[in-house]
C-alpha cells in the first residue's frame, strides 16, 4: 500500500515523536522513508553581523537531525534516505512529495488552540489541507516546540 514515506523533520526533539510511526509503517509495508528537513532562507528576514552564523547553525542542526533519524531507521533495518533542502518549509514538503513519489507523510504537530493557532498557523496544518497524499499527524509531547 505504501512504498515511500515522507518524514519531514526539524532541528529539535519534536521529530522524535513521529519517527516511531514512520518506522512502524515502513516495517509493515517494506517502504522507504525519505527524511527531509527544510532550512528556510534566512537572508531575507535577518540582518546584521550574526545573521550568517545563525543561518549556519540552523543548517547544521537540520543536517544533524536528518542524519540522526536516518541512522536510527537504517539501524532498524529500514531503507532510509535523507536530505536538507533550502526553502519555505511548506514548498519543500510539497516538492518532496512529488520528487520522492511519497505515498504518505508522517509529521509531528503542535497542539495549539484558539488565537495562537489562528495567528501562528502551522506548516503541518497547511500540509494537511493541501497534500495530495494522506498525512499522519503525531501530536508532540507536552513541552516540545
Amino acid at each position: 500500500m505504501y512504498d515511500d514515506i515522507l518524514l519531514p523533520v526539524a532541528p529539535g526533539s519534536a521529530a522524535n515523536d513521529a519517527v516511531p510511526h514512520a518506522r512502524s509503517l515502513a516495517e509493515r509495508y517494506g517502504a522507504t522513508v525519505h527524511v527531509v528537513s527544510a532550512v528556510d532562507t534566512l537572508e531575507h528576514t535577518l540582518a546584521g553581523p550574526r545573521a550568517g552564523a545563525f543561518a549556519e547553525r540552523v543548517e547544521a542542526g537540520a543536517e544533524r537531525r536528518v542524519e540522526t533519524v536516518t541512522e536510527e531507521l537504517t539501524a532498524a533495518g529500514i531503507h532510509a534516505v535523507g536530505s536538507v533542502i533550502h526553502g519555505d518549509p511548506l514548498r519543500v514538503i510539497e516538492n518532496a512529495i512529488e520528487d520522492t513519489g511519497a505515498d504518505i507523510l508522517v509529521m509531528p504537530t503542535h497542539t495549539r488552540t484558539g488565537l495562537q493557532r489562528v495567528l501562528l498557523g502551522s506548516v503541518t496544518e497547511k500540509v494537511v489541507r493541501t497534500s495530495p497524499v494522506p498525512v499522519v499527524t503525531v501530536p508532540m509531547a507536552d513541552g516540545e516546540a
